[in-house]
Formats: structure tokens, C-alpha cells, sequence
């Protein structure tokens, strides 16, 4: 598998992730069984979409990532490598534990009273939020990438 196509991925897998956990968050709204159902797959989703993003962009540390982390540090935006990603190593673990935790909240009796709902909402909402910053910090280290590669040719 290419190092391109895996790059697709990471961010790709991220995303449906995110999606996911919205519709936890706007499925938790709402009461009632059909409800619940949804939820539980809809969380179990969020898990897996979220260790795959995990897995696939671990791997594509691992192999690929040395070439783009020397052109971003002898670029003119070295702060992407720096600061964005050493945050996003691990910042992300929270994300992942939260991704993980969500099926086992939801996959109780827990979610049919009040203060389970608020439970899962807040933490799909984490994971909204987290989710965003780390789509954003991705963002950012691949403009590093770009501008260290324009400023070097």
C-alpha cells in the first residue's frame, strides 16, 4: 500500500469518526428505543472508525513520516512539526480513550436515564471537539510539508 493512499486514509477513517460521533450526540437528544439501538451501533462505529485513524496513522509515522519531518524542520514552518504534531501524538490518546469508552457507556441501561444520556453527550461532544483539532493540527503539518518543499525547490 502506498504511502499516499495511507495518508487518504488516516484523515478519511478520522472523519467518518467525527460524523459518527455527531450522530451520537444528536441520536442522545432523543429518547426512546429505536434510539438506543442506533446509539450503540452509532458509538461502536465511532470506536472502530477511531482505532483504525490509530492504526493507519501509526504505521504511516513509523515508514514514512522521517522524510516530511525533516523537510517541515528545515522549513519555514518548523512550529508544525514542533508544536502541532508532538500535540497531536498526545493529545490523541485522550480521543482514543474517550472513542473507547463510549460503547461501554452506551452499551448499558445506563443510557435510558437522564444522566446517562448526559454522559455520552458530553462525551461525544469531547470527541467532537478533539476530533476537530486534530483534522485542524493535520492541517497544519501538512502545510508545513508544503511550504517546506515550495521554499526548498
Amino acid at each position: 500500500m502506498s504511502g499516499e493512499f495511507i495518508l487518504l486514509l488516516h484523515p478519511a477513517f478520522g472523519i467518518l469518526a467525527l460524523l459518527a460521533a455527531v450522530w451520537v450526540f444528536v441520536e442522545s437528544l432523543n429518547t426512546g428505543d429505536i434510539h438506543y439501538g442506533r446509539i450503540r451501533n452509532m458509538s461502536l462505529v465511532v470506536a472502530v472508525l477511531m482505532w483504525l485513524t490509530y492504526l493507519i496513522g501509526g504505521y504511516w509515522y513509523v515508514v514514512f513520516y522521517g522524510g516530511d519531518k525533516a523537510v517541515i524542520k528545515a522549513g519555514p514552518w518548523p512550529f508544525a512539526h514542533s508544536f502541532f504534531m508532538e500535540t497531536k501524538e498526545h493529545v490523541f490518546f485522550m480521543l482514543l480513550l474517550l472513542a473507547t469508552f463510549l460503547p461501554i457507556i452506551t452499551g448499558s441501561d445506563l443510557i435510558k436515564q437522564v444522566a446517562g444520556r448526559k454522559v455520552v453527550q458530553w462525551t461525544a461532544a469531547m470527541i467532537i471537539v478533539l476530533a476537530l483539532l486534530m483534522e485542524g493540527a493535520g492541517a497544519v503539518i501538512s502545510m508545513g510539508v508544503k511550504v517546506g518543499l515550495f521554499t526548498a525547490a
